[in-house]
């Protein structure tokens, strides 16, 4: 029905840009202006990515601003657009900050209703590929806020306001830059709003339901000897893998309905166990800082709390030593929450080994059904590759809300593939997103255990204590200069490598939890 209503709109869409440009009134329900999408059917892909080039607001507001930079405001008035449900803005530069806030308000297709205006966040660069990459070096790229979940909508307002006198914007990221109170930071230039449908849930697998799904019990020896297979196929950080030189993706796991929580499984034989070399966590260097998360808050009273990870019982084998990797975690694949893989670049890009995980939440916001994750998802996935311009979905998994874990970058769950989710520490790293936005909301116990199941498996996969501490090369960012060594957490939160509130301070509170359970998963005391 999307499909239709894009190609329906496309010759209205294409006049609609060849005239002037003119601030029209708020629409209303009987005129309704017509749309100024660019033609969401060009690449023929299941979803569609709207992009509306933003203009100045007001009647004093300039074109350009100070520094040649564009107007101190910018936006879009009500109008009409494709159906679509996450939003976001993009600007040319992908090196230019966007110091101020941007807010959006949208029409539920459902009822017709406008939302009140809501924030994006403008996380400016903390995420992405790091800068020395290929990924991180592309022509393509854009500057990006973090994208917005509002549901099936089908109307758009924007206002973009630059930062003045250096103050911290909405998001919480304040950028000072000691600014006179009458000056204002320019905007970057060529910002737009990009307006992005997920298209349709696959045919072929039911949407997950409300519960974390149960992982399965069996761990095979190719798994649990992957670090040591993938160790040559980097030995100077990464190398790209064409994709026909692969092994052929995993297969879809059915979906089926979720099972109790079950205690961690017993430990892998010994003849499963990962190379020695890893075991044991990188010593605190002096004079090098850890980033130690804050203490873990008590669940929130009345909620359920998540079963208590088991220790795995001692080897039954005398003589042998333990593994440490915890049970494989239920994870849905690519396929399964519908990732369109002819839109991302072709190819895999692996990094060494995986040393420590960060995590992130999504900062899409909160108003999502665990049904909607894949939507949630896709539209991620899209915004990434189509208005980012990154190579491929940025984190290596995600979790929803209910605990179901998803597979995110493309090159196999249980190898280490380069991600971009931690600008300057994305090489020997993975990123989990969990999807929402946990600033001031608490993350459900459900999305804590799935970060403890998922690290206890993956990182148990290199020999990497949970508790541990590991020391990463920077790749260049805000807090830390390219090649300076930072030991982290294990697992560590995104703010630890760069200078933002991501993953929220209610989810970073948790880490210590994650941390425990994580090591309990895999069997340590």
């Amino acid at each position: 029905m999307r499909a239709s209503l894009a190609s329906s709109i496309a010759v209205a869409c294409a006049a609609a840009l060849a005239l002037p440009v003119t601030l029209a009134a708020p629409a209303t329900a009987t005129a309704r202006p017509a749309a100024t999408a660019l033609p969401p059917a060009q690449d023929e892909l299941p979803g569609s990515t709207q992009s509306l080039p933003l203009r100045p607001l007001g009647p004093s507001s300039r074109s350009v601003g100070p520094d040649g930079g564009a107007a101190a405001e910018q936006g879009l008035t009500r109008r009409d657009v494709s159906p679509f449900s996450l939003v976001g803005v993009v600007w040319d530069d992908p090196a230019a900050v966007l110091r101020g806030t941007v807010q959006v308000r949208t029409r539920s297709a459902a009822d017709g209703v406008w939302s009140e205006w809501q924030d994006v966040e403008t996380h400016n660069e903390e995420h992405g590929a790091d800068p020395a990459t290929a990924e991180g070096a592309a022509d393509r790229l854009r500057g990006a806020t973090a994208p917005l979940w509002v549901g099936d909508s089908d109307g758009v307002e924007v206002r973009v306001r630059a930062e003045r006198d250096g103050h911290a914007d909405h998001s919480g990221h304040g950028h000072g830059t000691g600014r006179a109170a009458s000056e204002e930071a320019p905007l970057p230039a060529g910002l737009r709003l990009e307006l992005v449908d997920p298209g349709e849930d696959p045919a072929a697998a039911p949407a997950p339901g409300t519960r974390a799904m149960a992982p399965p019990a069996a761990l095979t020896a190719a798994e649990a000897a992957a670090s040591d297979a993938n160790r040559g196929l980097a030995p100077h950080g990464a190398t790209v893998i064409p994709a026909e030189a692969t092994e052929p993706a995993e297969p879809a796991e059915p979906l089926e309905a979720a099972a109790p929580e079950e205690p961690a499984h017993p430990a892998a034989p010994a003849e499963r166990a990962v190379p020695a070399e890893d075991a044991q966590a990188t010593p605190v260097r002096p004079g090098v800082p850890v980033h130690l998360g804050t203490p873990a808050r008590r669940a929130d009273p009345g909620r359920q709390a998540a079963p208590a990870p088991q220790a795995a019982p001692a080897q039954a084998a005398a003589g042998k030593k333990k593994p440490y990797i915890g049970p494989r975690p239920k994870i849905i694949t690519r396929k399964g929450w519908g990732a369109d893989e002819k839109i991302r670049e072709k190819g895999f890009v692996y990094t060494k080994t995986i040393k420590a995980a960060f995590v992130h939440h999504s900062a899409t916001g909160n108003n999502y059904t665990c049904r909607q994750a894949p939507s949630v998802l896709r539209s991620i996935y899209r915004y990434h590759v189509k208005s980012s311009g990154w190579r491929d979905f940025g984190y290596n998994f995600a979790v929803d809300k209910c605990g179901n874990i998803y597979e995110g970058r493309a090159g196999g769950v249980a190898k280490p593939v380069l991600g971009a989710h931690t600008l300057g520490f994305n090489t020997h790293s993975m990123g989990i997103a969990v999807l929402g936005t946990y600033t001031r909301t608490t993350p459900p116990a459900a999305a804590v255990t799935a970060v403890a199941r998922l690290t206890a498996w993956k990182l148990g996969l290199h020999g990497i204590n949970p508790k541990g501490t590991q020391t990463l090369v920077s790749g260049g960012g805000n807090l830390y200069k390219k090649g300076r060594k930072v030991t982290f957490r294990t697992i560590a939160g995104h703010r630890d490598g760069f200078a933002t509130e991501c993953p929220g301070a209610r989810l970073y509170g948790k880490l210590g939890t994650a941390r425990t359970s994580s090591a309990k998963y895999q069997g340590r005391s």
